[in-house]
């Protein structure tokens, strides 16, 4: 959509394991040029983070790019 999407972590997760991936980076882009996570992007990390786990896949980061060349990594900030 033009204002959020859905992103079902089951995919997310099989696309790593059809990879043989050992580690994933998540991103997505922030057209409003606001970097900072909203809670569903929260919420969304904080799932695809526990379902890592189970599979033991390490999340790496999960970065917000925005069109004004900034962006928010979760871990620099010590979230992940």
């Amino acid at each position: 959509g033009l204002t959020s999407t859905v992103v079902d972590v089951r995919v997310v997760i099989q696309t790593a394991l059809v990879t043989n991936a050992t580690s994933i980076i998540l991103a997505h882009n922030h057209p409003s040029g606001n970097i900072y996570p909203s809670g569903h992007d929260d919420s969304l990390t904080k799932k695809i983070k526990a379902a890592c786990e189970l599979m033991d896949i390490r999340l790496l980061d999960h970065i917000i790019v925005t069109p004004y060349e900034s962006f928010y990594s979760y871990c620099d900030e010590g979230r992940l």
